[in-house]
């Protein structure tokens, strides 16, 4: 099926803005300009440029001319995906750094989060994740021991922690994210060069196996210029997205 004109519009637009045809900071060419160049009237070409608006990759309006805003990669829950299938997916080189890597026994909070005894043993994980070698994301994830026991063995610096579980049969192939923002504590902040107290979004995990064990917590804390959601729906199918209290 034909994707409607202003989407189709809206793409050849974030393509001229992500590739630097459209400069950071530059005004946006005219309405009339781009009338007349896309061949089309006023109506879609304002659609694409609300779109644009509407995740920062241009800012103006009521007056202002629109002007060219750095792209921040956008990243869709309709699938799912590693951090690393995203980047490449977006034409960002993935990169990642281990912060910590260690078997430990899990505290309340994670032995409840993973349906485990308090004090049994787990594998913790900490990586900072980088875009383009800019730190993008700080990634804290927990692990019961069978499956943490095989990362443990992995060099998770150049190596896919989900490459490694797909490789010995326990891939997360389902998951389940909540998403907040929070303020940047002391390991965010050294982390990811911020401020303490900086916004981060965060992105809370819940993964499952093919055979529907529970792989796999994480708590993933993004710069917010350095990624953004989406997530897309239709008003015919229900949608798995939910509003939920602050509350875990």
């Amino acid at each position: 099926m034909r994707r409607p004109l202003h989407e189709q519009l809206y793409e050849q637009m974030r393509d001229r803005i992500r590739s630097g045809e459209w400069p950071e900071g530059e005004r946006v060419p005219s309405e009339h300009s781009l009338i007349a160049e896309f061949g089309t009237s006023r109506g879609p070409i304002r659609q694409a440029l609300a779109t644009l608006r509407a995740e920062g990759a241009v800012d103006g309006g009521r007056g202002a001319p629109p002007r060219v805003r750095r792209l921040v990669p956008t990243q869709s829950f309709q699938s799912f995906v590693s951090f690393t299938d995203w980047a490449r997916s977006i034409g960002r080189r993935p990169g990642q750094r281990v912060i910590e890597a260690a078997r430990r026994p899990a505290s309340e909070t994670v032995a409840d989060d993973l349906g485990v005894e308090p004090g049994a043993a787990i594998v913790e994980i900490v990586r900072l994740r980088l875009l383009d070698d800019e730190p993008a994301m700080l990634e804290r994830s927990a692990f019961p021991f069978a499956v943490g026991k095989l990362l443990l063995a992995a060099d998770l610096d150049t190596g896919s922690i989900y490459q490694t579980m797909q490789e010995h049969g326990c891939a997360p192939v389902r998951a389940r994210h909540v998403f907040d923002a929070v303020p940047a504590d002391d390991l965010d902040a050294a982390a990811l060069a911020v401020s303490v107290s900086t916004p981060l979004l965060r992105v809370r995990r819940t993964a499952w196996a093919e055979d529907s064990s529970l792989v796999e917590v994480a708590d993933d804390r993004y710069l917010p210029t350095m990624a953004s959601f989406a997530v897309e729906n239709t008003s015919d199918a229900r949608s798995a997205l939910t509003r939920e209290t602050g509350e875990r």
